[in-house]
């Protein structure tokens, strides 16, 4: 399929769009509406608390960016209207069974969309395990479950996170997946085990009267329990400096590590440094 044939496909269609305040969400939506302007309409998902909070979430998240400087120029004094027209903000959130969607809103949705583009997640390396879950497990079973109810639906694109390969390299094809399977063979994933453990966990933490901030540091650390010592020995070995070395120049204790600290001094002005150079 070539790209006309893929432009051509967006003529006329409505198209839900997950995850659209974020830095893929904010290009995907730009260039749909550069290169087709002919497309129907674009319902974007918005976490908000009402439908004004999501229209300014949209103003300054996604048609703010500067990569809409150049629709901007092209639509000149009828931008807005144009937005206006193509754009319709949703109060709603993938963690939630319907998106949170009332009865007659989610009616109208399942009538009207042909195209589910899901690219909501959490990438967040220290989030809390329960967040992680619900957005990144459990919502993408929402998604599913709302393209169900799409009556004209032709296509739901899922965006995986760049981590979904594992440690694989080179060509990697996509293939179907067993409920439960994983790229490691011999292991097997236990969504409805992990669900009973965060739930396990919360009504522990409820019943000891726990406060809202010790509830997080527990979920955090839930989370952090899948950085194990096997992961850490790969890093150990990777820090190798020649066959002799012993792995000692990477001795430490992850739990040590303040690692909110290390990406906010470290690894994002490192990025910054890259992008900019």
């Amino acid at each position: 399929m070539n790209a006309d044939s893929v432009v051509g496909h967006f003529m006329g269609k409505s198209i839900l769009i997950t995850g659209s305040t974020g830095f893929l969400g904010n290009v995907l939506v730009e260039k749909i509406l550069r290169i087709q302007p002919d497309v129907k309409k674009l319902f974007l998902l918005i976490r908000a608390s009402d439908l004004e909070s999501a229209k300014l979430r949209v103003q300054t998240e996604v048609i703010g960016s500067e990569i809409f400087q150049v629709l901007k120029e092209k639509h000149g004094l009828g931008f807005n209207s144009f937005i206006e027209e193509k754009i319709c903000p949703m109060v709603g959130d993938i963690m939630y069974e319907n998106f949170g969607l009332d009865i007659s809103k989610l009616k109208e949705l399942s009538k009207d969309i042909d195209i589910i583009v899901n690219g909501a997640a959490t990438t967040n390396f220290f989030e809390r395990y329960d967040v992680a879950f619900e957005t990144n497990v459990l919502g993408l079973k929402h998604i599913c479950a709302i393209a169900n109810k799409c009556t004209k639906l032709k296509m739901l694109l899922h965006i995986s996170t760049a981590y979904v390969a594992g440690e694989q390299v080179g060509l990697i094809r996509e293939k179907p997946f067993l409920m439960g399977e994983t790229l490691k063979m011999g292991t097997y994933l236990d969504i409805e085990a992990e669900l009973k453990l965060i739930e396990d966990t919360r009504r522990e933490l409820k019943a000891q009267g726990s406060t809202e901030r010790n509830e997080k540091n527990v979920m955090k650390e839930l989370g952090l329990k899948s950085f194990d010592d096997m992961n850490l020995e790969r890093l150990k070995r990777a820090m190798q400096t020649d066959e002799n070395s012993d792995g000692h120049n990477f001795d430490f204790d992850t739990k040590s590590i303040d690692w909110a600290d290390y990406f906010y001094s470290v690894h994002i002005p490192g990025v910054l440094k890259c992008k900019n150079g």
